[in-house]
């Protein structure tokens, strides 16, 4: 009896091994597409928000610090803090777009449909949208971008500047790349046992994506938007203190949003779907009966 109760618990305790992580990703991506409609959309509002102020995060810590700070580790800081997005939505409860790109294990298991899943897709996306563009607008009227002598808005204003002038395929890559090490945070966290467990299967990767300056288009939900309304909307006090004027981020416009956010989705969801979740599926469940 005692035997059993040890072997009982070393096997709660232990983390799970990668052939059992495969099993558990499919099933929980089959069962996030059953979730009624109202449900969904709202995890994935959430979702959004959690980045957006993850993204918020990053911003403030390395807002000014270019000047104090070598290159390298003013990156690495950036995603340290951007971590906090992930945490609070694998931790949290919520449905992230790029995560849910390893639902492609569920449909090549055959649990879901081609269709079931790009519904679940289509929802997840729009709530993201909804919930980052929505934090967006009520950072911006709470006036963070004033804050530090106006340097978390030029901060805000130089990140979304650069990605409104990259090209098609950096972009793509970029997108690619960054969704690599999302999936592989989420991936792990089906590994965990504990909620301190996640957290460190999070932090790693995502602060390797962040420094890389890899593309995520759900931060760019926040930041592209964050951007476009300091550029519009801010007093003029706020460019005389920078020395700056909103012509200075031309590239900055409406149109560069959804040409920041086709090339990188359309990465993200190769890196996570396919170089991810294909590949893990491919590796551990094609061989099932």
């Amino acid at each position: 009896m005692m035997e059993d109760t040890i072997n009982h618990t070393a096997a709660s305790v232990n983390a799970l091994l990668p052939p059992e992580m495969a099993e558990k990703a499919e099933d929980t991506g089959a069962a996030k597409t059953r979730l009624p409609f109202l449900n969904l959309l709202v995890l994935a509002i959430l979702a959004g928000a959690f980045i957006a102020l993850g993204a918020l995060f990053s911003t403030i810590a390395i807002a000014g610090a270019g000047n104090y700070l070598p290159f390298g580790v003013t990156r690495v800081l950036a995603g340290l803090t951007f971590s906090l997005g992930l945490v609070l939505v694998v931790v949290g409860g919520a449905e992230l777009f790029t995560g849910n790109n390893l639902m492609v294990m569920a449909w090549a298991g055959g649990k879901i449909t081609l269709g079931t899943m790009l519904r679940a897709w289509g929802i997840v996306y729009l709530g993201n949208f909804i919930g980052a563009a929505a934090t967006a607008v009520m950072v911006f009227l709470a006036g963070v971008h004033g804050n530090g002598d106006a340097a978390v808005g030029a901060a805000a204003l130089t990140m979304a500047d650069a990605k409104a002038q990259l090209a098609f395929f950096p972009a793509l890559m970029r997108g690619v790349l960054g969704n690599v090490l999302v999936c592989l945070a989420v991936w792990l966290c089906y590994s965990a046992r504990t909620t301190t467990d996640k957290i460190l299967c999070i932090v790693p990767p995502v602060t390797a994506f962040v420094a890389a300056g890899f593309e995520h288009s759900i931060a760019n939900m926040f930041i592209l938007p964050y951007g476009l309304l300091i550029k519009a909307a801010a007093p003029e006090s706020f460019w005389q203190g920078l020395s700056m004027s909103p012509a200075g981020f031309d590239a900055l416009d409406w149109g560069a949003l959804a040409a920041n956010l086709v090339p990188v989705t359309l990465g993200n969801v190769i890196g996570g779907g396919v170089l991810v979740g294909a590949v893990y599926w491919f590796v551990y469940l094609r061989h099932r009966p």
